[in-house]
């Protein structure tokens, strides 16, 4: 499956779209509780600090026809998870300078096709960026490489295909289009010959009706005759459509498990020689180790800014429920993420890790540990006196 990002500046009211806070026509309501929603600030305020921030670094006001905040739609799969998109808003960040502060998960779009009748989502993600330089205060510029560059760690990110640029996509898709069209003709061919060998078969000479005149010659009667051949017709004609309509269903089917086929045939040669590396290199193993626990804690801390965001004084609360609130999070990041339970009990043993958190909390002095039974438990660091 290929994916792709292109960015375009954002709408103060894109807001309103992502986190659906209305109701839009042409999204499957039953399905608005797969969406996923993580933000750090609202546009606007954002907006605002960008400005604010040009004009102390640069000494003149953002321009009015500059682009600051911008948005991009992520083609992803239907596996993606929210640590997949942070972990891919990291490399935007350390690759291009671009800081994503929005994302939002939408699996309740899509359209009905109507040849099959069934029902096929469109499965994006919406990344509202932050597109100012920090050197300058001014908007990041990217030349054309960069794009590509884009394109290449999305596709890398996600684990998927990189899409296709310009009219090579095109005349590729327009190949495929005839491809199909030339085996539906020939579906039809096969048919039609079919048809042909029957109408000329004892099956279809019952169908001719005669009669004596009144001279006694015995002569066939047209209009029975007619009436007899247009009723064979018109069924034959329904029996045509329908088999043009299963065969349609069954030949996007195959194509479809066919892709999927090559896709995971190719991320199992990528997954052995990868488990290959680990096992036979310690080093490997630790590098790949230590990655996946930076992703899993990024995504933690990132979920609980979220949640603190939604509910400012959520945290401001005693230790008991505290306790319950962190592990309520930890719990749901790992479900939503497919992140292993006991990657957080190995970040909460450093103590690093765990003032690191908290301190982007603004938990004060409480620092977070997993003690061995999964449970998190909240102690009070010790003060140290400056001397």
């Amino acid at each position: 499956m290929k994916t792709s990002i292109n960015f375009k500046a954002a709408k103060l009211n894109s807001e309103a779209h992502n986190f659906r806070r209305k109701t839009f026509d042409y999204i499957r309501k039953d399905l608005s509780q797969k969406n996923e929603y993580w933000s750090e600030e609202k546009i606007g305020d954002r907006l605002r600090k960008i400005e604010i921030y040009c004009k102390e670094k640069s000494g003149r006001k953002l321009q009015k026809n500059a682009m600051p905040i911008r948005e991009a739609v992520v083609v992803i799969k239907e596996n993606t998870t929210m640590q997949d998109l942070h972990y891919l808003s990291k490399k935007l960040q350390e690759e291009l300078q671009i800081r994503i502060f929005q994302i939002t998960i939408h699996k309740d779009e899509g359209h009905l096709d109507k040849d099959i009748k069934e029902w096929k989502p469109n499965l994006h993600a919406h990344l509202v960026a932050d597109w100012q330089d920090l050197d300058t205060g001014k908007t990041l510029k990217h030349q054309s490489f960069h794009y590509s560059k884009m394109q290449d760690i999305t596709a890398e990110c996600l684990g998927m295909e990189r899409g296709v640029e310009g009219s090579k996509g095109r005349l590729e898709a327009i190949e495929f289009k005839i491809q199909k069209k030339e085996e539906e003709y020939q579906a039809l061919n096969e048919k039609i010959n079919e048809m042909k060998c029957e109408v000329g078969s004892q099956k279809f000479k019952n169908f001719i009706v005669k009669e004596n005149n009144f001279l006694g010659f015995n002569r066939i009667k047209i209009d029975k005759t007619i009436e007899n051949y247009e009723k064979v017709f018109k069924s034959y004609n329904v029996k045509l459509i329908k088999d043009r309509e299963v065969l349609q269903l069954k030949t996007k089917i195959i194509s479809e498990l066919q892709s999927k086929n090559i896709n995971l045939t190719k991320k199992i040669s990528v997954l052995k020689k990868k488990l290959s590396s680990v096992l036979s290199n310690v080093t490997i193993y630790s590098i790949e180790k230590q990655k996946y626990l930076d992703s899993a804690k990024d995504t933690l801390i990132k979920a609980l800014q979220f949640e603190k965001l939604k509910q400012p004084g959520l945290f401001d609360t005693t230790k008991e429920k505290l306790i319950s609130i962190v592990n309520g999070v930890g719990k749901k990041v790992c479900e939503e993420n497919n992140i292993l339970f006991s990657a957080f009990e190995e970040i909460f043993k450093t103590q690093e890790n765990s003032f690191e958190i908290i301190s982007l909390l603004n938990f004060g002095d409480t620092q977070i540990r997993y003690d061995s039974e999964d449970i998190p438990v909240l102690q009070k660091s010790k003060k140290i006196r400056r001397s």
